[in-house]
């Protein structure tokens, strides 16, 4: 008689089931509340992202996964809770709403937000990022203004750079005045790739 493991050796899908072995146990421990914040690496055309939620709701996105996962993961067990966990299903509406975005068959995310990485003046820029239109773009100087301190261009532009959430909080559409980019903490080029993506930029 065939044995289980032997089957699975045959067929060489160990590894397919070591990772639902690993989701079960996952999902049992977010059933059980033993998981404050679930994480998972998910490809994109600009490159795999490290996203996570809590059951606020999005709490990060970050670049370079794989070279950021370290520091990333320690960032929120410090600020939000050390019951941090791999848990990839419980991304499965983020990386959908991510998904249809890229695909260019979304111009806004309906996934719920939770702000705690951010906090007063710089909570309040990412807010009003938050509300810039699909394929519009706004200065630095119109951000700050519309958090309440239309002088502080300076420190907008270090909020933004300070988003943890890029993407779902398009700080990519905020500019220079004149309309040249600026900066981008991903990177200048992952900013002109949004950009385009929402044909944002004139030719």
């Amino acid at each position: 008689m065939t044995t289980a493991i032997e089957r699975l050796l045959r067929g060489g899908d160990i590894a397919d089931a070591a990772r639902r072995a690993s989701e079960r146990a996952a999902e049992a421990a977010r059933a059980h509340g033993l998981a404050d914040v679930s994480y998972a690496i998910e490809p994109s055309p600009l490159g795999d992202l490290l996203v996570a939620v809590t059951p606020r709701g999005l709490i990060r996105i970050g670049y370079g996964a794989h070279e950021h996962t370290a520091e990333i993961l320690d960032e929120l067990a410090r600020r939000v809770s050390p019951r941090v966990l791999e848990a990839p299903a419980a991304l499965d509406d983020v990386r959908r709403e991510l998904d249809e975005y890229f695909a260019g068959r979304r111009r806004g995310f309906d996934i719920p937000v939770d702000w705690r990485l951010h906090d007063g003046f710089g909570r309040r820029v990412l807010r009003a990022t938050a509300r810039i239109p699909y394929g519009r773009v706004r200065t630095y100087s119109e951000v700050a203004a519309k958090a309440g301190s239309p002088r502080a261009s300076r420190a907008a532009g270090n909020a933004l750079g300070a988003n943890r959430i890029p993407i779902v909080v398009p700080c990519h559409r905020v500019v220079r005045t004149g309309g040249t980019l600026g900066g981008y903490a991903g990177g200048v080029e992952r900013k002109e790739f949004l950009l385009e993506l929402e044909g944002a930029l004139s030719e």
